[in-house]
């Protein structure tokens, strides 16, 4: 059986331009490598009204359990002005002992390292005392409606069980070894629009102007004191993002008036609780005003946390030995597709130093690439003792 290079195998995965959507063929090609090594495997693609078609692969080797499941994407950012890139973003290059390409951070090179690490770890086992598993997306970066949630009840209805789940996000701030995320908070994006009266500035007993209602209700927003955060969680926070008053005129009171925020909330809310909270202050403050509101809300997900056990601890302090850095648990950060896949079960993500992700000469270090594949290699070896 063919045991892969983590570099070269990172290599080809950053070749292709698997922008989200577009698959550009990089999930058939992880399909024929997990093959090559004896997995069962299955592309799934996910269509939704609306939304562009989106393909994923879920392999898996071994028939009993317990199942390690090994969850990440294919999927990149788009690399901005190719210009401003000292290579090609989809021509991967090795400078300064880095890969530079799109994807070498996020996450491209992480599922590199698994597959070497699996590939390594089934060349000595002459059994497999349960089942390796692979979920791997391609809607991580962009809407998250036809990914992994998709396949998470595809697994469901299969009644796939897995055991535990380790997600391959870049999850350390500087160094390798820094952080293990067990949970994120949950994020909540609200776009409200303030209906007035338009009218002449000169005039403004004549108008209703909803820039003074949107003022006010973004003010108080913004003072709302959510919670002191929790052991596990910082602060639940809100952040204004756009405030949009189309108005072409210096001399008109306008008609309308929006703003958008987002609140990144922890596990002592839901995202109703938050919604009911800030209905009442829209309601109590345009009804002041004798404006009318409209709210629309986007919850990307809840808040959740993974309690630590037994495979967590042993994972901490693999990564221990071989960093020299005891990581911290953490659920600092944006969401991850950990909040889809703890339906199924308990995980944690770890991977490489984000410094770089979405970045121009996004970029990974061939140091931390290698330790990374002995990090994932002795996870495995510890899991099937």
């Amino acid at each position: 059986m063919k045991i892969y290079n983590e570099l070269e195998l990172a290599k080809k995965l950053i070749r292709y331009p698997s922008i989200t959507p577009v698959d550009a063929g990089v999930m058939k090609y992880l399909e024929k490598v997990l093959k090559s090594l004896g997995f069962k495997t299955k592309i799934l693609e996910f269509k939704e009204k609306n939304f562009k078609p989106v393909k994923n692969l879920y392999a898996r080797i071994g028939n009993k359990g317990p199942n390690f499941c090994y969850a990440g994407h294919l999927d990149v950012v788009p690399p901005g002005n190719i210009k401003d890139w000292t290579v090609n973003p989809f021509k991967p290059s090795i400078k300064k002992g880095h890969l530079i390409g799109r994807g070498a951070n996020d996450m491209k090179s992480s599922i590199a390292a698994f597959v070497s690490a699996t590939s390594i770890f089934l060349n000595k086992k002459e059994k497999l005392n349960g089942s390796i598993s692979f979920l791997i997306t391609g809607d991580e970066e962009g809407d998250a409606i036809n990914g992994t949630k998709k396949v998470v009840d595809y697994l469901k209805k299969k009644n796939e069980r897995i055991n535990f789940c380790l997600v391959g996000e870049p999850t350390n701030p500087n160094r390798l070894g820094e952080m293990i995320k067990i949970g994120r908070r949950g994020s909540l994006t609200g776009k409200l629009t303030i209906v007035g009266v338009q009218g002449h500035v000169a005039y403004p007993q004549r108008a209703n102007n909803p820039s003074t209602t949107i003022i006010k209700i973004l003010n108080e927003l913004k003072n709302i004191k959510f919670d002191k955060g929790t052991k596990d969680f910082q602060p639940s926070n809100l952040e204004v993002t756009k405030i949009n008053i189309s108005n072409s005129a210096d001399n008109v009171i306008p008609g309308s008036a929006e703003a958008t925020f987002n609140i990144r909330f922890n596990n002592k809310h839901s995202s109703n609780s938050i919604k009911k909270r800030l209905n009442k202050i829209f309601k109590k403050i345009s009804g002041k005003r004798n404006s009318s509101y409209k709210i629309e809300y986007r919850v990307s997900g809840e808040a959740f946390l993974t309690k630590p056990n037994n495979t967590t601890f042993m994972i901490q302090n693999i990564i221990k030995k071989i960093t020299k850095i005891k990581p911290k648990l953490s659920t600092t950060g944006g969401t991850s597709d950990l909040r889809f896949i703890r339906k199924l079960s308990p995980g944690l993500e770890f991977g490489l130093v984000g410094k770089t992700m979405h970045k121009v000469d996004e970029a990974v270090s061939l140091n931390d690439l290698k330790k990374l594949t002995k990090i994932y290699s002795k996870i495995l070896d510890n899991y099937f003792l």
